[in-house]
């Protein structure tokens, strides 16, 4: 049983992250899973494993993210969430860098807007495939109640997300353009990478310094990120941040961010930097 449920452990925490927006409450909700598989008197009997944990994970990240909106109403600042982040492949990155758009920072961002409900059941149904019957288990409704929450869900979600993203190669192309101009104090090249009508949001959690409101217009956010950039010298390097590229930036005081790019039609339309520390402790020590 132990080995069945290692095997089923990354596609539950993905269950859970993209449902709670955090991989350490997404790894709470799997431990918790496996303690309450090997409480049952008999988990042989269960006929369909990846079904049954599915279900006992999604309630527990319905329940974790329920706990956590109150806390994020009173958090400092903007509340993005915890990215993943990892290396950029050695060997040949634009053919090994797959998006991943249900992980992406984009989504999880509009998820945001949803309530919990809504969240969990478009989660479920629309990229998990699951029934409206077994969602409706999940949330404690009818099906017909479920249906209507992922239909109010998913009209939010395509109001949100990018209607021509990018491929891969593309995006890597415009996050490597993107570092160049704000390394060489490109105004007028940032300016044409972003969409008028972009926008910036940042995440300290109050630890340290970073936007308090979302900053709106492309012409704001390009000379705000110079004017960063232009103050104490600021390493970047790409990596994969929620499957797509990304930078991660780090000051001469060891302060961290992480940038993640949403692009549309060619044009970045959402700055989201992640400066919380308690966020970014599995790439501390990558500086």
């Amino acid at each position: 049983m132990a080995l069945a449920f290692e095997a089923e452990r990354p596609y539950l925490l993905k269950v859970a992250y993209v449902t709670t927006g955090s991989m350490a409450e997404a790894e709470d909700c799997v431990q918790e899973s496996w303690l309450r598989l090997r409480r049952l008197d008999d988990p042989t009997e269960i006929r369909d494993l990846r079904a049954w944990l599915t279900t006992t994970v999604a309630r527990l990240a319905l329940d974790a993210l329920r706990s956590a909106r109150a806390r994020r109403e009173r958090y400092f600042g903007t509340w993005l969430p915890e990215p993943l982040v990892e290396p950029v492949p050695e060997a040949d990155p634009a053919d090994r860098v797959t998006l991943d758009e249900s992980v992406s920072m984009a989504l999880l961002v509009v998820l945001e807007s949803l309530s919990p409900a809504q969240r969990t059941a478009f989660l479920l149904h629309d990229v998990f495939g699951m029934t409206f019957g077994e969602v409706a288990e999940v949330v404690g409704r009818t099906p017909s109640a479920v249906r209507q929450l992922a239909s109010r869900a998913r009209r939010e979600v395509e109001d949100g997300r990018p209607r021509f993203p990018p491929t891969a190669e593309e995006q890597r192309r415009l996050v490597e353009a993107f570092a160049a101009a704000c390394k060489n104090g490109d105004l007028d090249g940032l300016v044409a990478m972003l969409d008028p009508d972009a926008v910036c949001r940042g995440d300290g959690g109050g630890k340290v310094p970073a936007l308090r409101v979302v900053v709106r217009g492309g012409n704001r956010i390009a000379r705000l990120l110079l004017a960063f950039a232009g103050g104490e010298p600021v390493n970047m390097r790409p990596v994969i941040v929620n499957g797509t590229w990304g930078l991660m930036a780090w000051e001469p005081d060891g302060t961290l961010s992480i940038v993640a790019l949403t692009v549309d039609r060619q044009r970045i339309t959402a700055v989201d930097v992640v400066r919380n520390p308690d966020k970014l402790t599995t790439v501390r020590g990558w500086i």
